[in-house]
């Protein structure tokens, strides 16, 4: 290799681990002082966006999931999440943090950027629905065409500007706060997901076996985890942390 040749490829070399280095940083926020079980305000280090919370913001009963919209675990977890969480909305609050799994999921970044960019005009909670509820559309989509599917989902959403919705997936501050989510989950020491937290607690990881709940590493076939029946997370799960809190239900 001649000297020039040299000095080029050195370059390059440089140039990929500054560049590696620098992805490197941008992941590592530091949340050390993070107290993760409460609703996170904007802040620069989450793109100046505050966390999106259904229900009671104030109750004494948070429930925290980490999720991934192309999982499909996460997808079977939503409508019974929903379902209870609408029940008890008024007395317990329930919050949504961002954690892609992109190895698994190569479509879960760019639709967690679309929830948050319907969420700069107020309108999270309704793209949120509506990635989980319309995901057979999108998730085998890449590229241009998943970014039409996830417009068309916008342009149904009644009072949200698509213009500004399309020029917001772009926003680096939507980056930032789903990189923030991401390292509140690890704080969390969160390994997959669907992964629920009421006030701190994993809750779930927990199962049910013939009515009754049993551990997370229970490896029965009949078991299942408490998030997959709304019976039972609405019983083993939402109520007692009510109970406890001291919330009638």
């Amino acid at each position: 290799m001649t000297k020039k040749a040299w000095i080029i490829f050195a370059a390059m070399c440089v140039g990929l681990i500054g560049g590696l280095i620098f992805l490197q940083q941008r992941n590592q926020i530091d949340v050390s002082s993070v107290d993760t079980t409460k609703v996170q305000p904007a802040s620069s280090e989450s793109g100046n966006i505050s966390e999106h919370v259904y229900g009671n913001a104030n109750s004494k009963v948070l429930l925290v999931e980490y999720a991934d919209f192309q999982c499909p675990g996460c997808n079977s977890s939503y409508p019974v999440t929903k379902k209870v969480i609408e029940k008890y909305k008024d007395k317990i609050g329930f919050i949504f943090r961002n954690y892609p799994l992109t190895s698994a999921h190569p479509n879960a970044l760019a639709a967690a950027a679309a929830a948050e960019s319907a969420g700069l005009q107020g309108k999270y909670w309704e793209m949120h629905n509506s990635l989980f509820e319309n995901r057979a559309s999108w998730v085998e989509l890449s590229g241009s065409t998943r970014t039409e599917n996830f417009v068309k989902l916008a342009s149904d959403i009644k009072g949200l500007n698509v213009e500004k919705f399309k020029a917001d997936l772009e926003n680096p501050n939507i980056r930032k706060k789903i990189d923030y989510d991401m390292a509140l989950g690890k704080k969390d020491s969160v390994g997959g997901t669907p992964a629920m937290y009421i006030n701190g607690k994993d809750v779930g990881s927990q199962k049910v076996l013939n009515g009754k709940l049993v551990s997370g590493t229970n490896t029965d076939t009949n078991a299942s985890y408490v998030w997959a029946n709304a019976d039972d997370f609405e019983k083993f799960v939402i109520q007692p942390a009510m109970k406890s809190a001291g919330i009638s239900y």
